[in-house]
């Protein structure tokens, strides 16, 4: 479900990240900047009303419980600590994106640009089009949302591992990451003037990749 969704939510242009357990869910709060979370009951290491109580313990940051159990005792509790909605399984991810977006409505949280500008490149999110010096640009669903979640985080570096996982919502335990180097390598011949000399899209050999705003010109 966790690697569904990411894939969802990609495709919406957010960027989503998945932890397996309560201890890596907590992690990923504190040290990531999220704007809501989406919490299952049923995690190993530390339950989900745990993880809950923790969070509502320093922030306010909503939290969309999705859970198998259907007692009607842990939707009472989920949502008396501080819970912003509580869906019970089966969910279909269309449902599940339709809260999201009300939630981050209510909180004051749905903001986010819908435009990204940069000199020389825009990025439509909401009509999925892009423009290299004005020109319009025709990508592949998958590599406007690789373009798009790099574009999000400008010069933060990503693994192929962790684009396989957030742009995909696959892992390199079964879907090879070479599929996002050549990705990479298409988006490149479509966004860069030298493909061969990139200035979008850099690689850190050994490392991952990162997209890289240009300065806008002064004078």
């Amino acid at each position: 479900m966790r690697e569904e969704l990411a894939q969802c939510l990609a495709a919406e242009s957010a960027i989503a990240l998945s932890a397996p357990d309560g201890p890596t869910a907590l992690e990923t709060i504190a040290n990531e900047r999220v704007d809501l979370v989406v919490l299952d009951l049923g995690l190993p290491g530390l339950g989900g009303l745990q993880v809950l109580h923790r969070v509502r313990a320093t922030s306010e940051i909503p939290v969309i419980i999705v859970s198998g159990r259907s007692d009607e005792v842990d939707r009472i509790v989920g949502l008396d600590l501080g819970a912003d909605d509580y869906l019970g399984k089966p969910v279909s991810s269309g449902e599940l994106i339709a809260r999201i977006r009300s939630v981050l409505r209510r909180s004051g949280s749905f903001d986010a640009p819908r435009m990204l500008e940069f000199e020389g490149l825009t990025i439509d999110l909401g009509s999925r089009e892009v423009r290299v010096a004005g020109r319009p640009v025709h990508l592949t669903a998958r590599e406007f949302d690789l373009l798009a979640f790099l574009a999000r985080s400008p010069r933060r570096v990503f693994s192929r591992e962790d684009l396989l996982e957030q742009v995909w919502g696959s892992s390199a335990s079964w879907q090879d990451v070479s599929t996002v180097s050549e990705h990479v390598h298409r988006l490149r011949r479509k966004i860069e003037s030298d493909p061969g000399s990139p200035t979008w899209i850099i690689t850190l050999r050994g490392v991952g990749y990162r997209f890289e705003p240009h300065e806008r010109s002064v004078g």
